[in-house]
């Protein structure tokens, strides 16, 4: 798992160069189909990549973005009119069942349908109309890392393509944005020794990060075996706020932006409970009173802000694995290819 996250500058660039001209051809192309309606359909870690491209597109694009519940097609048998709609699957194999039924369904239904995967000869990048790849190499790991990444990176260039809020020069930073974020191995591998005990804890994010709070809840939950619940930082006030308890862990993802004094505003509140707040942010922020932060390098725009903000949390997931005398790369009960219908 280590090794693979210190690879993904390497292949964040190397899928950014790959794919960019096709974003532009895409581009050209969805003019002319005029697309009204996006659904992104994946399972697992993917499955938080498509929360991701969820935000990310309709703040780009002004498309409306749906997250597909494989079951309406796959138990229930549901036939949706998916006339005018681009359907997005999203998979690192390529291989799973239920995503691919989805996408086979909705072309017989009428949509136009792109994979990202990271297997050029997948069952998936066979079936759909159009394919872009994730050039992370091969995932060794069972924990994804790397692969997530790099369906964020392709999701960057879908944006790009549909939409003009995202621009193909911004993007082209985020591979130096992650070797930067890269630079807090160190200090994470020392941060995570006052956690080495920890059994449960919650990570709270909002909008364009909201996604890395799934990611690493789930990263803490394959290899750390940390009962990790994940919410927006407006849904926790709305009951889990009930859970915290003096030295209760609380996690916070809060790079300067739009989302930034609502996730202050409840860091406080967090502080006032006496509770064991551990925050992400940037080196320039004026962060509020917690027991430990992060500072992510550089000053990163927020919308494009989730590459660098989840590695140190890979990182942070990867060291406590490890201090707690586990093999991060073989969770217990878990493979790389899962197959649900």
């Amino acid at each position: 798992m280590m090794d693979e996250i210190f690879e993904q500058p390497s292949a964040l660039e190397r899928t950014f160069r790959a794919e960019r001209e096709h974003a532009a051809e895409f581009s050209r192309f969805s003019r002319r189909r005029n697309f009204r309606l996006i659904v992104l359909v994946a399972r697992g870690t993917s499955d938080n990549a498509a929360t991701f491209g969820r935000y990310l597109l309709e703040i780009a694009t002004g498309i409306p973005v749906s997250l597909a519940a494989p079951s309406v097609h796959t138990i229930y048998h549901a036939r949706l009119d998916f006339r005018q709609t681009l359907v997005v699957g999203i998979s690192q194999s390529g291989e799973g069942t239920d995503i691919n039924r989805v996408l086979r369904s909705a072309r017989r239904q009428g949509a136009y349908t792109l994979a990202i995967t990271n297997e050029a000869r997948s069952t998936m990048a066979r079936l759909v109309d159009d394919v872009f790849l994730v050039r992370a190499g091969r995932q060794h790991s069972v924990a994804a890392t790397k692969t997530y990444t790099g369906q964020l990176m392709v999701l960057y260039l879908l944006a790009a393509a549909l939409g003009s809020h995202v621009t193909l020069e911004s993007i082209s930073e985020i591979p130096a944005r992650a070797k930067q974020a890269l630079g807090l191995e160190e200090e994470l591998r020392e941060l995570v020794e006052r956690y080495r005990y920890m059994r449960v804890c919650t990570v709270v994010a909002r909008g364009i990060n909201y996604a890395n709070a799934f990611e690493l809840a789930l990263k803490l939950m394959e290899t750390c075996y940390v009962v990790a619940e994940r919410f927006s930082s407006a849904d926790f006030r709305h009951g889990p706020i009930a859970l915290i308890e003096r030295d209760f862990p609380v996690i916070l993802l809060m790079p300067p932006g739009r989302t930034f004094r609502d996730l202050a505003s409840l860091a406080g509140r967090l502080d006032e409970l006496r509770a064991e707040t551990l925050i992400f942010s940037s080196e320039g922020a004026r962060l509020p009173r917690a027991t430990r932060s992060v500072r992510v390098p550089g000053e990163i725009p927020e919308i494009y802000s989730p590459i660098p903000y989840i590695i140190p949390g890979q990182l942070f997931a990867a060291s406590l694995a490890e201090v707690k005398g586990l093999d991060p790369d073989k969770p217990r009960s878990l493979h790389i290819v899962t197959r649900t219908v």
